[in-house]
Parts: structure tokens; C-alpha cells; sequence
């Protein structure tokens, strides 16, 4: 069993660091909210630190899953961050959703101090993480990954190497955009069935067997049929993937226009109140225009 870091313990984090320490880790866990960390402890044991220093210091493994570049980079690089008191071997595994280019700025400081980054970006969302369901999609050097791979199997359902720093990064911003078109898609068909009058759960009990079928489809028809957004993956959490995604295709050459349009289209459901709504809520937008 390893010594292992937790840093940041939002909707993901905070079961993920649970199932480490369930599964006989020791875990140190940090949020910048200190609440957060104190109900860590008292749902799973543990121990708490009040910097990423602090928390990082004596870990083999520590690992991170904030909000955005600038959240990583500060936790990673800034005053009392994780990289400065990580000893020599030690390897930081980076869950949170960011641009490949932070991701290969950190890899490079994580090399000139004899630290392994591992990026490990996830797909399965609240439901994966408290289940241990999730996908990891992960960039870096191959044996810093056969060394954390252990570690993070423990709440993965799929975990693989894709490539070298930076390409687990890209990875995830496929998945992103392959759900940004099937979320639209799901909510225009359902819209339509609703306008046709038809019996949605009778339609999707046929459609879902067929070329049709998805995982949004198996598990969000229902709630989005009762208008019900209240769970899952934010809204604004997407339009900052989705986000990073079209900058990236600005630097690589992409043509990404659905994936473009489905951001103006979160936009719209953000002006209307939604930022914290569940990303099926783009059935929402098409209802209000109706």
C-alpha cells in the first residue's frame, strides 16, 4: 500500500480519494476549502493538510483534480504547491480536465525535478467516480504510467495509456466533443417526439436498441423528459471543456463547427439561470424556443 495525496476534493475528487483510502492507501487529502477536507476525514479516515505542500510531502503518489489551468497550475507551482516538497520518484497524476499546454509545462518542471506527471483526464462523471466507474484517458512517459496505473484502478472501470504528455489531454477533448453533438441530437429527437405527441419512453425502448442508442440516451431520456437537471456534469464545466476544446482546434487545424455551435447553445442555457444544470438541459433551450 502506498502513501498517496488527494488534492482537491469537488464532486469527483472526493469519492476517488475515498476509494483509495478504502482500498488500504494512506491519503492525505487538500481542498481549498477546509470544510471540504474535514468532512473527507470524518466520512473516510485519513488525514488533511492545509497546503498541496504539506499534503504532498513524504507521498508516493499524489494526485489532483481541481477546476481548471489556472487551479492546476496554482496548486502544482504556486506558493505552497505540491512540487515543492515532492521528493525525487515520486509521480503526480493529474485527473482534472486542462489544455494539453499546461499539461506539457508542468511535465516539463516535473521532469527537471525528478518528479513523474502522468496526465489522466476522466470520463464517467459523478456516478463513475462514486461507483469506481470511471473512464481515465492518460499522456506520459510509459513507465511513469505502469507505475500509477495500480493506483488508479482502483476507481477506474478502463484506464490507458494513449500516448505521450499531453495525450490524455486530447483524448478527453474527443469525448468531449463526441457528447457535445449527441447531447443535441438526443435533445432535438426527443423534442420532436414530444411535439409529434408521442409516448417518449415507448420510443426510446425501440430507438435505444438500435443505431440510435447511447449512454445519454440510457440515462438521461427520463429526466430530461421531466425537465429534471439537478445532477451530472454542469453545464459550465462543459463550456470549459468545450472551450479548450476550439482553442486547441484553432492550433491544430480542426474544423469542429457542431462542437461550436453546441457551445453558443450552452451559452443560451446559461443566460437562462443554468450554468449548474445538467448538460442534457439543452433540451431546456429547444422547449423555451417552442
Amino acid at each position: 500500500m502506498a502513501k498517496v495525496s488527494f488534492l482537491g476534493l469537488g464532486v469527483m475528487g472526493f469519492p476517488m480519494a475515498g476509494h483509495l483510502q478504502n482500498s488500504g492507501h494512506s491519503v492525505t487529502v487538500y481542498n481549498r476549502t477546509k470544510a471540504k477536507a474535514e468532512s473527507w476525514t470524518n466520512t473516510y479516515g485519513g488525514h488533511m493538510a492545509d497546503t498541496p505542500a504539506k499534503a504532498a510531502d513524504g507521498a508516493d503518489f499524489v494526485m489532483c483534480c481541481v477546476g481548471n489551468d489556472d487551479d492546476l497550475r496554482q496548486v502544482v507551482l504556486g506558493e505552497s504547491g505540491a512540487f515543492s516538497t515532492m521528493s525525487d520518484g515520486a509521480l503526480f497524476v493529474d485527473h482534472t480536465t486542462v489544455s494539453a499546454k499546461v499539461t506539457r509545462e508542468l511535465y516539463e518542471a516535473s521532469k527537471i525535478r525528478g518528479i513523474g506527471f502522468v496526465d489522466a483526464p476522466v470520463s464517467g462523471g459523478q456516478a463513475g467516480a462514486e461507483n469506481a466507474q470511471l473512464g481515465i484517458m492518460c499522456g506520459g512517459d510509459q513507465d511513469d504510467y505502469d507505475k500509477a496505473e495500480p493506483i488508479m484502478q482502483v476507481y477506474a472501470k478502463a484506464c490507458r495509456r494513449l500516448g505521450p504528455s499531453g495525450a490524455g489531454q486530447l483524448t478527453k477533448m474527443v469525448n468531449q466533443i463526441c457528447i457535445a453533438g449527441l447531447v443535441q441530437g438526443l435533445s432535438e429527437g426527443l423534442h420532436f417526439a414530444e411535439q409529434a405527441g408521442l409516448d417518449i419512453p415507448e420510443v426510446v425502448s425501440v430507438i435505444s436498441q438500435g443505431a440510435a442508442g447511447s449512454w445519454q440516451m440510457s440515462n438521461r431520456f427520463e429526466t430530461m423528459a421531466n425537465d429534471e437537471y439537478d445532477f451530472g456534469f454542469a453545464v459550465d464545466w462543459m463550456r470549459k471543456d468545450l472551450g479548450i476544446c476550439l482553442a486547441t482546434a484553432n492550433e491544430n487545424g480542426a474544423s469542429l463547427p457542431v462542437t461550436a455551435i453546441v457551445d453558443q447553445f450552452y451559452k443560451e442555457v446559461q443566460a437562462q439561470g443554468g450554468g449548474r444544470w445538467d448538460t442534457s438541459s439543452l433540451i431546456k433551450r429547444l422547449r423555451n424556443a417552442t
